[in-house]
């Protein structure tokens, strides 16, 4: 069952980590998260894909600018597993952000929208969301 959660004018400044706690069901084919100034305006877009959008064990990262997708950034180190508990922890850093995956591997994005804050938070998808901690 897909579940969503958004939140808005959060107002998060560099050096904030926000740490997401969820369950992956076993018939997961996909979730994501999205970070960035509200739904049409995101400086991340991660999205780990078991199997979906002809991707399998891939996780996506992007940026959507105005509605309009940028280009995807394609990691293949794939530390999800159906039927688990999973935290991953994303750290604005200004420029970029870096996701601590839960393997402790890390991945580093641009913020190609130059965003000064991050106002907006969704999760959804294939993913029951337990905890959302902002560090």
């Amino acid at each position: 069952m897909a579940n969503e959660m958004i939140a808005t004018n959060l107002d998060l400044q560099p050096g904030v980590c926000i740490k997401i706690v969820g369950d992956v069901p076993p018939d997961a084919k996909c979730f994501r998260v999205n970070l960035g100034k509200d739904e049409h305006n995101f400086a991340l877009h991660f999205n780990p894909r078991f199997n979906a959008c002809d991707d399998t064990n891939t996780i996506i990262c992007n940026s959507k600018q105005e509605g309009s997708w940028g280009t995807e950034q394609r990691e293949t180190n794939f530390p999800f597993l159906p039927g688990s508990r999973v935290e991953v922890c994303m750290t604005f850093e200004g420029n970029q952000f870096t996701v601590r995956l839960p393997d402790d591997s890390q991945i580093s994005f641009p913020n190609r929208l130059n965003l000064e804050t991050i106002n907006f938070l969704q999760v959804g998808g294939d993913f029951k969301l337990k905890t959302v901690d902002f560090e």
